[in-house]
């Protein structure tokens, strides 16, 4: 007898727009349910919305958790302040720290789990006024690595997705049309990432089909860091 496919339930952040949204109809074009709850029902910039939507979905079936969620606010080292910088932790860390210890222990229990951190190029390398976000990511890839060693023995792949520039509102808002002209031409291909393409990728490290690749920043940057 044929052995029915696996249901899979993720929980995705950030799902609402951009990269977040590309990768919720990824994974449900493959058949994977997907739980993405709206900032109003889990705001992660707030520790005690964090909190307390954890308290009540901590026995949710969980299989595949993409940390997608991310806040970018430009400051020069000089200038950033105290609000800004925990802010930024808290939501581009202390909040997938938090997803990451509810739900990686239900993924060991029932041997089998994949775990996505959307990281950035800017984790890599970084410009003016990134200093914040690359910190915050960087710290990320520092976690990434860590859960894989930590949850590998229980089947758990954790890695992370850097992206470079990506079309989405977030870019266009961070940079002005002049500048985005300037970044296409120091792009090897020329242009900005399709949030498709991104999420075509986000969903082969969380499926079936990845089994071995874990604890690596997976860069997707149209050759951008190669110069």
């Amino acid at each position: 007898m044929t052995q029915a496919p696996r249901q899979y339930t993720a929980l995705v952040t950030g799902g609402a727009r951009g990269i977040g949204r590309a990768i919720v109809e990824e994974l449900q074009a493959s058949g994977v349910s997907v739980l993405a709850p709206p900032r109003r029902e889990l705001d992660l910039a707030a520790v005690q919305s964090v909190e307390s939507w954890l308290l009540s979905h901590r026995d949710e079936k969980v299989d595949i958790l993409v940390n997608n969620a991310g806040t970018n606010v430009l400051n020069a080292v000089a200038d950033i302040e105290l609000a800004t910088w925990e802010a930024m932790v808290q939501v581009n860390l202390g909040a997938v720290l938090r997803l990451v210890q509810t739900f990686a222990p239900g993924m060991v229990a029932r041997g089998w789990g994949r775990i996505l951190n959307l990281s950035s190029i800017f984790s890599l390398v970084t410009r003016e006024r990134r200093a914040a976000y690359s910190m915050t990511k960087a710290a990320l890839n520092a976690l990434t690595r860590s859960a894989a060693v930590e949850y590998g023995p229980g089947g758990v792949l954790v890695n992370a997705l850097a992206p470079g520039y990506v079309d989405t509102d977030l870019t266009r808002a961070n940079n002005s049309p002049e500048a985005l002209e300037r970044i296409r031409g120091l792009i090897p291909l020329r242009r900005l990432a399709s949030v498709a393409e991104l999420a075509r990728i986000a969903g082969f490290l969380v499926s079936e089909a990845n089994s071995y690749l874990t604890g690596q920043v997976v860069v997707v940057d149209g050759g951008f860091t190669c110069l």
